[in-house]
C-alpha cells in the first residue's frame, strides 16, 4: 500500500507564522498610522510617504493637548463615570445573575425575558424615554444621570450572562460550604465569586467599554462642557471649516491606553478563572 503523503510541520508551521503576521500588521497599521499623524506637522496632514516617524516629526500636538486644552479634565470625567458605572455594573450583575440562577420566585421568567427584549432595541431608540426620565427627575447634565443610563443600559446583558455563568457552577460546593458553617452569603462570596471570575472580568470590561467610547448619550445628556466625557471633548477639535488632525489623532491614541491596560490587567484573572475546576483530583 502506498503512504499518504502529509505536510511536513514545519511548512505548516511557517504558514501559521505568516499568516499571524499578516493578521499582527492589518492590526497595528491603523495604530501606527493615527500615531504618525499625531507627530506630523500641521500643513503635511496628506502624505505618501511610508515613513512611520516623518518628517519635521514633534510632539507638539501632546503638549498643545495637554496644556492648551481641557482633555485632563475630560479624561478625569471618563475615568469617574466609566469606574462608577464598571463598580455599580459588576455589583449589581453579580447578585442579580445569582438571585435568577439559584432562586425561584413569581415573575422569575417574565423579568428575564424583559432584560433580554430590551437587547433587542438599539440605544437610540431608548434615548428619547430615558431623556424624558433623566428631565423628570433633574439629573440632565450631571454625573449621575449619565450614569444612570450607562448602567441600565450595560446591565441586562450582564444580568444574562453571570446567570448562565452561574448555572454552570454545581449547587453541591455551597451545599458543602453551608455543612461547614458558612452562611449564604459567605458560601456565595467565598465559594461561587471566585469560580465565576472569567463572567466577573467580562461584565467588568463590558461595563467599561459602555461608558468609556460612548457618544450618543452623552452628547444629550450633558451640556456642560466642564462635564464632557472625552468622546464629547475629541469632537471639539472638529470644526465646520478645518479639523485639528493632530489633537484628535493624540487624543485618540491615549483615549486607547486605559482600555487596554485594564484588558491586560484583568486578563490574568480571566485566563486563571477559565482553568479553575470546582473539584481538584
Amino acid at each position: 500500500m502506498k503512504k499518504k503523503r502529509t505536510i511536513p510541520q514545519k511548512i505548516v508551521a511557517y504558514v501559521l507564522y505568516f499568516l499571524l503576521l499578516g493578521f499582527t500588521i492589518a492590526v497595528l497599521y491603523p495604530i501606527v498610522n493615527v500615531f504618525s499623524i499625531s507627530m506630523r506637522p500641521s500643513d503635511r496632514l496628506l502624505s505618501t510617504s511610508l515613513r512611520i516617524i516623518p518628517e519635521g516629526a514633534s510632539f507638539n500636538a501632546y503638549k498643545v493637548l495637554f496644556t492648551e486644552t481641557p482633555f485632563l479634565l475630560w479624561f478625569l470625567n471618563s475615568v469617574i463615570i466609566a469606574a462608577v458605572v464598571m463598580i455599580t455594573g459588576v455589583a449589581l450583575a453579580s447578585t442579580a445573575g445569582y438571585a435568577f440562577s439559584r432562586f425561584n420566585f413569581y415573575g422569575k421568567k417574565s423579568a428575564m425575558v424583559s432584560l433580554l427584549v430590551t437587547q433587542m432595541f438599539p440605544p437610540t431608540m431608548l434615548l428619547l424615554p430615558m431623556y424624558i426620565m433623566l428631565l423628570k427627575l433633574h439629573l440632565i447634565n450631571s454625573y449621575l444621570g449619565i450614569i444612570v443610563i450607562y448602567t441600565s443600559t450595560a446591565l441586562p446583558f450582564c444580568v444574562w450572562q453571570m446567570k448562565g455563568y452561574y448555572d454552570t457552577i454545581p449547587f453541591s460546593l455551597e451545599e458543602a460550604a453551608r455543612i461547614d458553617g458558612s452562611t449564604r452569603w459567605g458560601a456565595f462570596r467565598k465559594v461561587v465569586l471566585p469560580l465565576a471570575a472569567p463572567a466577573l472580568v467580562i461584565t467588568a470590561l463590558f461595563s467599561f467599554m459602555t461608558a468609556w467610547a460612548e457618544y450618543v448619550v452623552a452628547a444629550q445628556v450633558l451640556q456642560d462642557t466642564s462635564l464632557f466625557t472625552l468622546p464629547l471633548g475629541l469632537k471639539q477639535f472638529e470644526a465646520s471649516m478645518s479639523t485639528q488632525w493632530g489633537l484628535y489623532a493624540a487624543g485618540s491614541l491615549i483615549v486607547s491606553i486605559p482600555a487596554v491596560a485594564l484588558f491586560l490587567f484583568l486578563s490574568r484573572w480571566l485566563i486563571s478563572g477559565l482553568t479553575l475546576g470546582g473539584v481538584k483530583g
